[in-house]
C-alpha cells in the first residue's frame, strides 16, 4: 500500500481565505496513510516534499495537531513521536499485521492499530509488572480471550497529563 499523494495549491488556498484546517487535515491524513503503508512516520521534510509546501508550514501544522492531541511531537525536533495509536519510536508493544511490524504506545493503542487498519493482528508485549513476554491476538475485530487482564494504572482522563509516560 503506497501513500496517496495529492497536489494542493496551498498558496492559492491561503490567498482565497480557505481555512488552514484543510491543510492540517491533509497533513494528518498524509501522516496516517504513510504510517499505514510503511510502518514508519514521515519526517517534516518528507511531508513538505509530498504536499509541495514548506517545512515551516508542516512544522506549524504539526504544532496545531499536537495542540488538538492528534500528534505527539519529540520535544527537541518537532518530529512525530506518536500518531495515536501508532508509535514512531520502538516500544514494548509490537503489533504484527500481514507480515509488517508496527509499534503501539500501549496495549490500548495496540487494539487501536487493529481497529485503524481493520486487520487481524498479533501483539507481542511485555508484562509491565513482571517483565514476562505476553501476546494478544485480534481476530475479526475481537480480542481472542487470554488468561490475563489489562490494567490501566492511570485513569484515561489523565493520560494526556504526561502522554509519553502513560
Amino acid at each position: 500500500m503506497r501513500p496517496v499523494v495529492a497536489r494542493v495549491d496551498w498558496d492559492r488556498a491561503k490567498t482565497h481565505g480557505e481555512n488552514m484546517m484543510d491543510f492540517d487535515i491533509a497533513v494528518k491524513m498524509h501522516v496516517y496513510r504513510t504510517i499505514a503503508a510503511t510502518t514508519r512516520a514521515p519526517t517534516i521534510a518528507q511531508v513538505a516534499q509530498t504536499l509541495e509546501c514548506t517545512v515551516e508550514e508542516v512544522e506549524e501544522a504539526f504544532q496545531r495537531l499536537f495542540k488538538k492531541r492528534l500528534l505527539v511531537l519529540e520535544p527537541d525536533t518537532s518530529e512525530i513521536r506518536m500518531a495515536p495509536p501508532f508509535s514512531a519510536v520502538e516500544t514494548s508493544f509490537r503489533v504484527l499485521v500481514d507480515g509488517e511490524s508496527y509499534f503501539a504506545n500501549c496495549v490500548w493503542d495496540a487494539l487501536g492499530v487493529a481497529a485503524a487498519l481493520k486487520r487481524d493482528v498479533d501483539v507481542a508485549a511485555t508484562c509491565g509488572d513482571c517483565g514476562q513476554p505476553m501476546s494478544m491476538q485480534v481476530r475479526r475485530g475481537a480480542v481472542v480471550p487470554e488468561p490475563w487482564a489489562v490494567h490501566f494504572a492511570v485513569p484515561a482522563a489523565h493520560w494526556w497529563d504526561d502522554i509519553v509516560f502513560t
